[in-house]
């Protein structure tokens, strides 16, 4: 299932401000009480929020949104960019991928591509990859995290320096408009560091809603990415850091399917 925008907002609304109203949310997004109850039905039935009387409750306050939700915003978007990335991405190579909803959808994009060898943190990616006619599908060594799948922790990081890859996939949780790219966890930006250490070419995969988030760690600048596919254009000031760096910016036209836009 995939989050219209009137539920995204909602869920935005649960975040700022920890519970919500039908009533309230009715007058504020100007559709009916019956609309708002079949969308807070929707919302809760998905895990992502609880019913409470006359409204519903976010089920958890952390800062980095639950995974499972993550993997419905900005669904549209998400897609058009995995498009984007995996045309970038020839047979017959090798490539590694970090934990994220954004390189999930890339390696859905990547599914129909032959003989490639796949080094990934992520188990899902494994998931959805290994119908496919991939040469090998390597899943990195680790700690496991339950909530999503990711390979943290130092075993990680030595288990990816064994490896070159032709091509690096990542994505993150945040972007600065002075160039940086951001995250939560620390031992995931360790083991995002480690692929991009490793790699030829390096490709950052993010919808621009990150340029409304904030996390704490910095991955690396822009200039220290080759390749970066996004939906909309950047910031300025982003998109000049990243000219000076030699970054390619590769803007999708949202929601369409039409080439995509590039420019240095």
């Amino acid at each position: 299932m995939q989050l219209t925008d009137r539920q995204e907002q909602i869920l935005t609304y649960l975040r700022d401000e920890g519970r919500v109203t039908v009533e309230g949310l009715s007058s504020d997004l100007d559709v009916t009480c019956q609309t708002i109850r079949r969308d807070l039905g929707e919302l809760c039935a998905l895990g992502l929020a609880a019913r409470v009387r006359g409204g519903a409750r976010p089920l958890s306050p952390i800062a980095n949104r639950e995974y499972r939700e993550r993997r419905l915003l900005h669904a549209p978007a998400k897609h058009q960019i995995g498009r984007h990335v995996a045309s970038l991405i020839p047979n017959s190579c090798s490539i590694m991928l970090n934990i994220g909803t954004t390189t999930e959808r890339v390696a859905n994009s990547l599914s129909q591509h032959k003989d490639l060898r796949v080094v990934t943190n992520n188990a899902n990616i494994i998931n959805i990859l290994i119908r496919s006619a991939a040469h090998e599908l390597i899943l990195v060594g680790g700690s496991v995290r339950p909530s999503d799948g990711a390979i943290l922790g130092e075993d990680a990081i030595e288990f990816i320096s064994r490896y070159k890859a032709e091509y690096a996939v990542v994505g993150a949780s945040a972007l600065d408009p002075d160039g940086a790219i951001l995250d939560f966890d620390s031992r995931e930006v360790s083991v995002a560091r480690s692929i991009l250490k490793n790699s030829r070419t390096r490709i950052l995969a993010c919808d621009s809603s990150k340029f409304e988030q904030i996390a704490p760690v910095r991955i690396c600048d822009i200039e220290e990415i080759d390749i970066m596919v996004t939906d909309k254009c950047p910031p300025r000031e982003f998109t000049q850091k990243a000219d000076r760096g030699g970054t390619e910016i590769i803007v999708t036209e949202s929601y369409g399917d039409s080439d995509a836009i590039s420019s240095r």
